[in-house]
Formats: structure tokens, sequence, C-alpha cells
């Protein structure tokens, strides 16, 4: 029997009626012909609530012990999917990450997955059971439960089709992948395919419905992957690999905007690469991801240099800050929007960035920092000024 690696997330799972038509949805596909495999992630906001109660004991919680904790939102809904699925008279099995290996490196809390033993999930499908997998868990190399991040789910259940060679369907509240947020532009449309590079620039640019890791996973290993409305049967997006041929006639793909950074400025620092490399670096070793840099051109041997954050790194990221700059010549902007246009077809189309900017200044949107890639421009725009954007680029690049 065909084997199919099914994903479906907190919201979808959020409450006993839902588990139950999660249940029946598995049920009939199983019987359609096919051998089942279900990644569960934590009942609705179970993981928040996890984290609040550690908070109510640590105001600094100690990492090892609160990936334990977190790990048994994912147990619970592997076991509570598995007792409903035998309620309706159909065997099923769930399984921890321990139980069926899924080896895990790096920090706790961001794990990534090494390896995982596929053969308990094999010997679950060959006795005719839908086999559940509680996402987002790993065991690290001493044997210590590990979590992968938020949306850590998605990724482990695209690591098992890996394993399997089969697709991955990543079931959530929404029907698919739109070319614009549909709450930001009324005229969004549905996608019924989207590139790996286009839906990992996507993802990293603010979409939230899948997991940036799973993406690069599928993208490796050529995984098609489907994210798709929980139990229903309205069609949703496929993300693989586009062919090219298809591409020239529309460069631009979609639209990403996030509202979660601010840009940060220091004026008249010593454009000494190796000074700017130990701020950079010192910055990125507690964790906060720098995204758009831009500098000025150097005079008397300083520069300015700006940068963008995410919001809730401010305060850390200022701490840093003060061994390499004056406190009066770091100006703070959180009045931007991170804009991005993307598209694979960009790499065979000229113009797109020249076109953009003109639409921005022919209509009074200052541009505050850019940055490229060969699929993706980015700019920072005043957050008044994002629909207006949005309305301009998806009405003239026909999105």
């Amino acid at each position: 029997m065909p084997v199919i690696v099914q994903k479906y997330g907190g919201s979808t799972l959020s409450t006993i009626d839902k588990i139950k038509k999660v249940a029946e949805t598995v049920i009939n596909k199983k019987e359609e012909g096919n051998s089942i495999v279900v990644v569960v992630s934590a009942i609705g906001d179970t993981t928040d609530r996890l984290i609040a109660l550690a908070n109510k004991v640590s105001d600094d919680p100690d990492k090892r012990e609160l990936d334990v904790i977190l790990s048994t939102g994912e147990m619970i809904s592997a076991s509570l999917l598995a007792m409903t699925i035998k309620e309706m008279g159909c065997d099923a099995i769930s399984y921890s990450a321990y139980q069926i290996g899924i080896r895990t490196s790096g920090d706790y809390g961001e794990c990534l997955i090494e390896d995982l033993d596929s053969k308990k999930i094999k010997r679950g499908l060959r006795k005719d059971k839908i086999v559940i997998v509680a996402g987002f868990q790993g065991i690290n190399s001493i044997g210590d439960i590990t979590t992968l991040g938020r949306g850590g789910s998605d990724t482990t259940a695209v690591a098992i089709a890996v394993k399997l060679g089969v697709s991955c369907e990543i079931y959530t509240y929404a029907d698919g992948i739109y070319n614009i947020d549909p709450r930001e532009y009324k005229n969004a449309k549905r996608l019924k395919e989207i590139d790996y590079e286009e839906m990992l620039e996507l993802t990293n640019l603010g979409a939230q419905l899948i997991h940036p890791r799973s993406i690069e996973l599928g993208q490796k290993y050529k995984v098609p992957i489907y994210i798709g409305l929980s139990c229903s049967d309205k069609e949703g997006t496929i993300v693989r690999e586009v062919n090219s041929m298809n591409l020239e006639s529309k460069p631009v793909t979609g639209i990403a905007t996030s509202d979660e950074d601010v840009a940060v400025t220091i004026k008249y620092i010593y454009g000494d690469i190796n000074i700017l490399s130990n701020l950079f670096e010192a910055i990125g070793s507690r964790k906060i991801n720098i995204d758009m840099i831009s500098q000025t051109a150097p005079i008397d041997g300083k520069v300015n240099v700006s940068f963008t954050i995410p919001k809730d790194a401010l305060e850390q990221c200022l701490n840093i800050i003060g061994d390499f700059a004056e406190k009066e010549n770091v100006y703070i902007d959180k009045d931007i929007d991170k804009f991005s246009v993307v598209g694979i077809g960009m790499k065979k189309t000229s113009g797109v960035a020249a076109k953009m900017f003109k639409l921005f200044g022919d209509n009074g949107i200052e541009v505050k920092m850019i940055t490229t890639s060969e699929i993706r421009i980015t700019c920072a725009i005043k957050q008044c000024d994002k629909q207006k954007a949005i309305e301009l680029v998806a009405n003239n690049f026909n999105l």
C-alpha cells in the first residue's frame, strides 16, 4: 500500500471534537488503501501554557528541563489521537521521539534532526496500524529530551517522509499558501504550487504556516510538501521544485511583510572590518538574528552602519552595542515594515527592483533600507505605507 505522511497542527487538535474529526479523516484515508503515518503538534495553546507554568517557578527556566516539560504536549496529542482512532474501530499506535530514535544535535530548544530510525514506524505499518508520532522533539547524544523550536513538528514530519521516501502533507488552519496574506489584501490568490526557494524566503520573511527548516529538508531531498486545510477537500498548495520554463511571464510570486523588527543605526563607528566583525559576532552569539544591513562610504575612516533585528531583542542588542559605540551615536527606528517581493522568475527577469522603487517614489513611499537576493527584494518602509505598497505592487505585478 502507498504510504502517506500527514502532520496536523495544534489548532486542528484544539478540542476533543476536532481530534475526532482528524481521526475520521485519517481513517478514511486509510480505508482508501493507504498506509498512514501521522505527526502531531501539541493541542491548541498547550506549549504557551507550559512555558507560562515554567516561568512561574523560574524567571529563567533551565533549558534542559524546559525541553522536558514542553515535549509532553505532543505526547498527549499523539496518545489522545491513537485512543480516538482505536475507539472508532481502527488500530493505531503512538510513539515518542525516544521510541523511534529521532536523534538531534545543537542547543536545547532549537535542536536539529540528525537522523531517525524508521524500523518501528515500518513495523507498525506492516501490522496495518496507523502510526502516530509526537512531533517537535528528539533525543540528543547523551539521552536528553530536546525540542526543535516553534513549528518543529513540520520538520519531524518531513524528516519521516524523507526516511520513508514519500511526500508529506501538512494540515493546518489555512487552505494553502497565498501570494499575499489574505488578511492584508482581499484579492490575494491561493497558489497551486510554489518552489522550495520561494517558500523558504516567504517563511523567513513573515509567512508562518510552515517551519523554514522543513522546507530546507524537503528541498534537500526533493520531498514534495502539500500544505492544506485540515479535514477538508479544498485544494491546497504543493511546495516542490517548479519548472522554470513557466516563470518568465510572472517574475514576482508573492509579497511578505513584517512589523516585528526595528532598525538600529550606529553613527561614526570606525570602518575597520575587524571592529564590525566583532560587533556582529557578539550580537550573533546571543542568538539575535540580524537581517538587513547597510553601510555608508567611509569618511575619515568612520562609517554609519544600519541593520534590523527583532523587536524583542532590542534591549539585549543595545547592551552589546554599548561596548562598541557611544550611546548618543546609536539611533533606533521602530517605525519600519519589512516589505518583500519574492519570485524565482526574477532570476531571468531584469528591472523588477527599478519598477518597484519607481512605484514607491511616484507614490510618496520612503525606502529606508534595501537588501536583495537572486529571488527577493526587501526594503524597510514606514508601517503606515504598508497597505499602499501591497496594493501598488499587487496591481502592477499582476498578483
